[in-house]
């Protein structure tokens, strides 16, 4: 069997890396991998490892997080000539399924696949006003499988899933082997981790960071992660971090690869995230590494963490609560502790690979059938 995965961006962000982790288990059963891709970036180099057939595409560019106007006329104009360079792939490659891993896509696929093969779309985000609409009016055109990686995302796609539902499958990440990190001279280290933009809240953790630092001198702060996918906006929100981050004690690391030594140098995790995030990777994985979180209650992420089990949800998305929660959770490090090690028992049992993987390929051969 052959799988023709479409993906929207050839950057490495929380989408991309999903796909990538399907990719052995599918290597495995013999199935082959193609993809398509926007050239630059990471993703069809990686995939390669994996046995994939790269094949770039020209499509976007497009922005990262909130779909813009500017978007929504990309893809209008692009859309005539995507569908029929996926149409010739698809017959390039013998492809049995096309899984489309992103919204920019789909309304070129889904023309692809009305003549073609089945189409598989995986919605890693939430869509909202006119992506909603473009992305639902393609879904009914063909038949096939949704899935969301939440149910905040896979709420707004209801109307347009018709019998066939929506599967709603949370990410998977790989065991994180847990480090008891032991502060030095009593230094608490608390960072963030992921891509460098607005809807992620590296803003607001800085500004709830001035204030712990007043409390709390003994805190130092890191910021892991970089603009990604060509974002102006991105870009700009960067540079503007660096003006927050005058005359504390913050730590860019920029983009990391491996993530298990960073977690290993945390005391606690920050997830900032604004109402749009679905289910943030990196809750996942602070959970495998036994690292405690505290997030923002917005978007997807109350499905994932349980307040004062799991994790620490903060219900108001401000600087001045992120602060008091952060605080709160330093006075009880026995706690944190116990957290920790309760949240990695749910990663090993809910959020572990394999059962991401299983499940996927579940979705996929009913799709088929």
């Amino acid at each position: 069997m052959n799988i023709l995965f479409l993906d929207q961006f050839g950057e490495l962000g929380g989408a991309q890396r999903c796909l990538l982790d399907l990719l052995p288990a599918l290597r495995d059963r013999g199935w082959g991998i193609h993809l398509a891709a926007p050239p630059g970036g990471q993703l069809a180099e990686r995939a390669a490892r994996f046995g994939a057939t790269a094949y770039p595409i020209q499509c976007g560019p497009f922005s990262s997080g909130k779909k813009t106007l500017r978007d929504m006329t990309r893809f209008v104009l692009q859309s005539p000539h995507l569908a029929a360079e996926i149409r010739r792939l698809a017959q390039c490659c013998r492809a049995d399924l096309l899984y489309v891993n992103g919204p920019r896509l789909l309304p070129a696929a889904s023309r692809a696949a009305r003549h073609g093969p089945p189409l598989l779309f995986h919605s890693h985000s939430r869509l909202d006003g006119y992506v909603r609409r473009l992305a639902g009016r393609s879904l009914e055109r063909v038949s096939g499988t949704i899935i969301a990686s939440s149910k905040f995302v896979a709420r707004p796609l209801l109307d347009y899933s018709g019998d066939r539902g929506i599967r709603v499958i949370y990410n998977g990440v790989r065991q994180i082997r847990p480090t008891r990190r032991d502060p030095l001279g009593g230094e608490i280290r608390i960072g963030m981790i992921g891509r460098i933009s607005p809807e992620k809240g590296q803003a607001e953790f800085l500004r709830a960071a001035r204030t712990l630092h007043t409390l709390m001198p003994h805190c130092r702060f890191v910021i892991c992660g970089a603009p990604l996918f060509s974002d102006p906006a991105a870009l700009r929100y960067s540079a503007a971090l660096n003006a927050l981050a005058a005359d504390l004690p913050v730590e860019f690391t920029g983009w990391q690869d491996r993530i298990a030594p960073i977690l290993a140098s945390l005391d606690l995790v920050i997830v900032p995230s604004g109402a749009i995030d679905a289910t943030p990777r990196v809750i996942m994985e602070a959970f495998a590494a036994a690292v405690p979180v505290v997030a923002f209650a917005s978007g997807g992420i109350p499905e994932i963490i349980e307040d004062g089990v799991t994790g620490f949800l903060v219900d108001r998305p401000s600087a001045p609560a992120l602060a008091f929660a952060i605080q709160k959770a330093l006075r009880e490090p026995q706690r944190l502790r116990e957290i920790g090690l309760a949240a990695q028992i749910r990663a090993r049992g809910e959020f572990n690979l394999d059962r991401y993987r299983r499940q996927i390929i579940q979705a996929v051969e009913t799709t088929l059938r």
